[in-house]
């Protein structure tokens, strides 16, 4: 099962979820914003790539955050930050072919799928 976890509206997501429907990738999509995401999910996705990877330091969310909120950030902080407010998560991020790809690059996705197409 391939998921493709993010925000509806976000740019980068719909560059992503266009490269998938135009290369005949069948795909699930989880919006955040209305599903929600648990601290499983971002505890794996922290496990294989990195916090620095999977938080969203550069967006205005992250910049809004008290200094206190930013202050001392361990992963379980940053964890529950994420819970709470999904667009500090980078996007996109996608499972599949047990892999996990965080952001969207047309090469990294040929490179994924290449094989399974």
């Amino acid at each position: 099962m391939i998921t493709i976890f993010g925000i509806k509206n976000c740019d980068t997501m719909k560059k992503a979820r266009n490269w998938l429907d135009n290369h005949g990738v069948g795909y699930r999509f989880h919006d955040y914003k209305s599903e929600g995401i648990d601290e499983a999910h971002l505890a794996k996705w922290i496990a294989s790539e990195g916090l620095d990877v999977v938080l969203n330091r550069a967006g205005t969310t992250f910049r809004k955050l008290t200094d206190e909120d930013k202050a001392n950030l361990s992963e379980d902080k940053a964890i529950a930050l994420m819970i709470a407010q999904p667009s500090l998560i980078k996007r996109p991020v996608l499972e599949a072919n047990g892999a996990i790809t965080i952001g969207f690059k047309p090469e990294l996705y040929e490179a994924l799928f290449s094989s399974s197409r």
